[in-house]
């Protein structure tokens, strides 16, 4: 017994010597994590993949994509939470994660202020709403009318905040009765909006594009308030559904009590990347639109700023924490 404690202490003390030796390093000195709370194929994990190659070129070390899916995001962002503030974990958070989901759950297990160190705002995820063919309607004016003659005949998957809140905003302002379906990821709710299982999906552009423009779906609407090139003829939800505003924004965090030299040596890389013709063109091909932060702390305003949006988007909307 005596010699396995002995070990154990060992092992601790290598264990303190290794992360002491790490901290002393010049950031970084090893591999970062970039954890992402959705799945793989998703908007959001395309974006972190393209950051990530592109910091790691910059950093001189790999950044390896952890994705960590589940519970909407929070799995992820619980992981995260916890992780040690060395700048070696990071967090590629969207508004699910860090606006929606404090409304949406009454026994979260983490604070979005309290256990994060706000890095830097990467830009907007553009959202369409798409329906199956089944569906005998040519525009979101047409859905509406078709719902309202058939109410909770139609179905509609939510995989994440996003797909959520908007669909229920879009039912509260116009008084339909479409029934919600969760899902655990993005692309498994599109194989299913494609096989006809759900009927309407309100899904990112990351993810769905090659389908939203597609024959095997039709999209009625984008999120954003401005047209996307990315699917011509398309006009924002906003045009019809008066009073709906939502914005999908992802951002890089880290553990809360970062030590702030590494905060700005990865805000001001981050910023660099994100100014390359190379990333944003990539990154447009998805549809996402690049909107950097000038500072972390204006970050973290923001932040704070979407979270009380995000409050009230989904008290107006009815929906009542879990």
């Amino acid at each position: 017994m005596q010699q396995i404690l002995r070990a154990a202490l060992a092992a601790c003390g290598l264990a303190a010597a290794s992360a002491c030796a790490l901290a002393q390093t010049p950031y970084p000195a090893a591999p970062i994590t970039l954890v992402v709370p959705f799945a793989a194929g998703s908007g959001t994990d395309s974006v972190a993949r393209t950051l990530g190659q592109k910091l790691a070129e910059r950093l001189g070390q790999p950044v390896l994509v952890d994705n960590r899916p589940g519970a909407n995001a929070q799995l992820g962002a619980q992981f995260v939470a916890k992780a040690r503030p060395d700048g070696y974990t990071l967090f590629m958070a969207t508004n699910t994660s860090h606006s929606a989901n404090p409304a949406l759950y009454g026994n979260l297990k983490y604070d979005p202020i309290k256990d994060f160190t706000p890095v830097a705002r990467v830009g907007e995820l553009p959202f369409a709403l798409a329906v199956h063919p089944s569906v005998p309607a040519r525009s979101l004016t047409e859905l509406i009318a078709h719902a309202r003659a058939h109410p909770g005949r139609l179905s509609y998957a939510t995989p994440n905040s996003t797909s959520l809140v908007a669909m229920e905003s879009i039912k509260q302002i116009t008084g339909i009765d479409i029934l919600g379906v969760p899902y655990r990821s993005s692309p498994q709710a599109m194989a299913d909006l494609v096989g006809g299982q759900v009927q309407v999906y309100v899904v990112d552009l990351g993810s769905g594009r090659s389908m939203l423009t597609s024959d095997k779906l039709r999209t009625l609407g984008v999120t954003t308030t401005q047209p996307s090139a990315l699917l011509p003829g398309v006009p924002p939800i906003g045009r019809v559904v008066k009073g709906f505003d939502l914005t999908s924004w992802n951002g890089i965090f880290g553990p809360a009590g970062m030590p702030p030299g590494v905060v700005q040596r990865l805000h001001a890389e981050l910023q660099a990347v994100l100014a390359e013709k190379e990333t944003q063109d990539k990154l447009a091909q998805i549809g996402f639109q690049v909107w950097p932060s000038k500072t972390p702390e204006a970050f973290a305003r923001y932040v704070a700023e979407q979270l009380a949006h995000w409050r009230g988007l989904i008290q107006q909307a009815g929906i009542r924490p879990e």
